[in-house]
């Protein structure tokens, strides 16, 4: 190997890989950046220069983890300099390559982007369908609207002259026969605008039409249009019972502030939170430190967010936790409705659909904002800004404890982190966050809210399928079922998972005379297997490392799961839509670690028939779990029956998934967060406020609490000065 010399430094190529003299290397697990995706695209463009391609995805290939944990380990020694031998960067690439004759081909690569190279190329069978793209929802209106069939069959609906259509592009829905391969297609939820004000901002949900085109997307071409069967109660099945003018008897319901009937409310006033001294996190990068947590964000076009390498306290916790795919099938069995799924992280990809989030709205208080880069279809790097928030808050209290011999109290306030995502697909958002508190606990949650989707419903009727919102509009029974991906790593990466339950001992005068004894029952796992929630038993999991002892309790250190014992796919087991979401029959999947497993749903799930690579594939393996390097799926649901009162915006669901230490600590973790007094609080009472303890902001961090000013703020309690009382003692 040649050398190269730059003035006195002299350099092979294989240390110029590891070496970077100017600027710092990215770390390992940093998304890709808009040089790399470019550089990335440049690789594959030479690499398949006979053919035309259209990107679909390029992110980043997650080192392999025998690479990375001698890396991350490195970086908590505080041993990683610049010239620290990284695990190679590499960049996976889902893409279109057209030939000559129009043939298509799903192709899959890997670029060593440092080499810049293409190290690794696979054809992707024909059974499979990428997610849909940008462009191809995009370009659905269009092709609808000029299509003669689908314009012939809007003629015969009588809709007022001035209509304004409006079509929701959707995934087609699993395929009926796993035989075949199937077409790529598109299928469309058709409204239309309020036809009295036609406000492009007007809810369309409230004016459903009774047809779905489906289109051929390579073809570009609307192939059919299904008619949709809009009776009620009694009318089983068939369809053509609908009114000869179809929106003659719907009616606007709206939203957005300016058209709500009888205007916003008037006596909401501000709620602020304001961290006079600034925050208590810090940022490097993806890096984040915080209330002895240490970990990174990273964020992908198909999880959006995702969070590595947790720490608490200098022990590590967790390698990775995401939210590795979600379900909406619904429960309508009137044609074509069966084919009514949305895979949203396999079909779409929840980072491709995440919010721009914006300052004061999505988030409240002093808020560090993540961008997330991806590419375009030409595979040009693109930066979508403040996809991911970060921010604190706080959530009642922490700990209490009043000596009544005494009547000292001590009392902490519970601060949490959190680090926060919204996606948009179509009529839903969908709040993803992870939350992390003082007593070395996780929250994982989710919220759905946004607008119910509609169908068509005959004048004076009601349906089985879903409830009346509005009249002409069906919101239709359905399910969202969710499922997080944790890979934990209790002290490393060799744990257990313990099922523990509790349960009444016999009412024996040998065991329990008195009958008020209760034990604790644990099955430890050994090998890949399901397993459910059972609230009435208390069942919990824990995961532990066996191979380290708590001093206090002999037992070994861990972390314990309390699943959500929600309800889960209410779809028939042999049904298409359950054999594509087998992820979503059971509480909990428990499999061997394996790089690149991240979806529980499979790879590719956009027109599948079956779930094929999904947990169901991984627990069949039947590997042993038994200290070793182990994944956790947890899938749970919301059943969503639909009511009036979520017309057509609905309060948000919540549901929230807890992980906290077991043993893991020989004492509370939280003992030394401080009681200290909120100083800017104020008393309420009729015709003013008060308070004695109204701080201003002092002038430097390095002022005690008990050398702040405090002064005595007496506002009268209207809006006005109210507003101006919190600036007086807030500033």
């Amino acid at each position: 190997m040649r050398p190269e010399t730059r003035g006195s430094v002299t350099q092979t190529v294989s240390e110029k890989l590891n070496i970077f003299l100017s600027t710092p290397p990215p770390h390992p697990l940093d998304q890709l950046s808009i040089d790399e995706i470019n550089k990335t695209r440049d690789v594959i463009l030479r690499a398949h220069s006979s053919m035309s391609i259209v990107f679909r995805t390029i992110t980043l290939e997650e080192p392999a983890k025998v690479l990375l944990l001698p890396f991350l380990q490195a970086e908590h020694r505080r041993e990683v300099t610049n010239r620290t031998r990284r695990p190679p960067r590499h960049a996976r690439v889902l893409f279109d390559a057209i030939g000559e004759d129009r043939s298509l081909e799903l192709c899959d690569s890997v670029v060593d982007v440092t080499l810049g190279e293409e190290v690794s190329f696979d054809l992707i069978e024909k059974k499979y369908h990428s997610p849909l793209n940008a462009d191809e929802i995009a370009i659905f209106p269009d092709v609808a609207m000029a299509s003669p069939l689908f314009q012939e069959a809007l003629a015969e609906l009588n809709l007022p002259a001035n209509v304004v259509i409006v079509i929701d592009p959707w995934m087609y829905g699993g395929w009926e026969n796993p035989r075949e391969i199937s077409p790529r297609y598109m299928q469309g939820l058709v409204y239309a605008r309020d036809p009295k004000t036609n406000n492009p901002d007007s809810n369309h949900y409230a004016f459903p039409i009774p047809l779905i085109p489906v289109m051929d997307i390579y073809k570009r071409k609307i192939i059919r249009v299904d008619k949709l069967a809009t009776g009620g109660r009694g009318d089983g099945l068939k369809s053509g019972t609908g009114p000869k003018n179809a929106l003659d008897h719907c009616r606007a319901v709206e939203y957005i502030p300016e058209l709500v009937e009888g205007g916003l409310r008037q006596d909401v006033k501000p709620l602020n939170v304001i961290q006079p001294y600034g925050p208590s996190f810090t940022t490097t990068g993806s890096l984040v430190e915080w209330q002895k947590w240490r970990f990174r964000i990273g964020f992908n076009p198909r999880e959006g967010a995702t969070i590595h390498d947790v720490w608490y306290d200098n022990r590590s916790v967790f390698y990775r936790m995401s939210f590795s795919e979600m379900s909406v099938p619904y429960g309508d069995p009137r044609a074509p409705f069966h084919r009514k799924q949305a895979f949203d992280f396999g079909d779409g990809g929840a980072g491709r659909a995440a919010n721009n989030l914006e300052l004061g709205c999505d988030c409240l208080g002093l808020i560090k904002y993540f961008d997330g880069i991806m590419n375009d279809t030409s595979g040009k790097g693109i930066v979508s800004k403040n996809v991911v928030c970060m921010h604190e808050v706080d959530d009642g209290i922490l700990w209490k404890h009043t000596n009544y011999r005494t009547n000292r109290a001590v009392v902490t306030r519970n601060r949490k982190l959190i680090v926060q995502f919204i996606i948009t697909l179509a009529n839903y958002e969908y709040i993803f966050a992870y939350h992390f508190d003082q007593a070395g606990g996780i929250t994982i949650e989710t919220r759905a809210t946004g607008v119910v989707s509609t169908v068509p419903i005959d004048p004076g009727t009601t349906s089985p399928w879903g409830n009346v919102v509005s009249p002409g509009a069906l919101a239709q029974n359905h399910q969202h079922i969710f499922c997080v991906r944790i890979d934990p790593a209790i002290e490393g990466p060799k744990n257990t998972v313990i099922q523990e339950e509790s349960h009444p001992v016999p009412f024996t005068p040998e065991l329990n005379p008195w009958g008020n004894a209760y034990e604790v029952r644990q099955t430890m796992f050994k090998r890949t297997c399901w397993a459910d929630a059972a609230p009435h038993n208390a069942r919990l999991f824990k995961i532990v490392n066996q191979n380290v002892r708590n001093p206090i309790s002999g037992r070994p250190v861990g972390y314990k799961l309390v699943p959500s014992p929600s309800q889960l796919t209410l779809a028939h087991p042999d049904s298409i839509m359950a054999k594509r979401m087998a992820y979503a029959s059971h509480h909990l999947w428990i499999t061997r670690h394996r790089d690149g497993e991240f979806w529980a749903a499979g790879r590719f799930t956009n027109q599948s028939s079956v779930e094929s690579g999904g947990v169901k594939d991984m627990i069949e393996r039947n590997e042993n779990i038994e200290n070793e390097d182990l994944v956790i799926w947890h899938s749970f649901g919301l059943t969503h029956n639909p009511r009036v009162e979520g017309l057509f915006i609905f309060p948000s669901h919540t549901h929230q998934i807890h992980l906290k230490p077991a043993d893991f600590f020989t004492k509370n973790p939280a003992i030394d967060v401080p009681s200290t007094k909120n100083q800017t609080s104020i008393l309420y009472k009729v015709g003013g406020l008060v308070s004695g303890f109204v701080a201003e902001v002092p002038q430097n961090n390095k002022e005690s609490e008990r050398t702040r000013q405090a002064k005595l703020v007496t506002v009268d309690d209207s809006t006005e000065q109210l507003a101006q009382g919190i600036k007086s003692c807030c500033i």
